[in-house]
This record gives structure tokens, sequence and C-alpha cells, in this order.
């Protein structure tokens, strides 16, 4: 799976390599496994955005 951001490229690839550098806010990311992080962190980085947006949420105002 490719990372969405650059943000989040950077985070996977610190966990892979350096997991004790990890912020305590992130270290969820830790449960993944050694070849799922190598996937996100080994992601193009051309095209990815430095953060991702969040997305929005539609109403039913919206809809009509």
């Amino acid at each position: 799976m490719p990372a969405t951001s650059q943000a989040q490229q950077r985070l996977m690839a610190i966990a892979e390599h350096n997991p004790k550098a990890v912020f305590k806010r992130n270290r969820g990311v830790l449960s993944m496994s050694h070849e799922q992080l190598h996937d996100f962190a080994a992601t193009a980085r051309a095209g990815l955005p430095r953060k991702a947006r969040a997305k929005k949420k539609l109403s039913i105002a919206d809809m009509m």
C-alpha cells in the first residue's frame, strides 16, 4: 500500500529503521510488520503532497 503523503512516508521510514525515535502519539504504527512499513516507506515521492488533507464530510444540503 503506498503512502498518501510525504509526512506519512517519512514516519514509516523512521518506524522501520529507528523505532525508538517515533513520537508517543504515533506509536500505533509500530504494530505493523516490517514488510508493511517498508512498502509505505518505499513509495515514490514524486506527486505526493507534503501533508494529506482531511476529506470533507458531505451533508444532505450539499447533495441537493
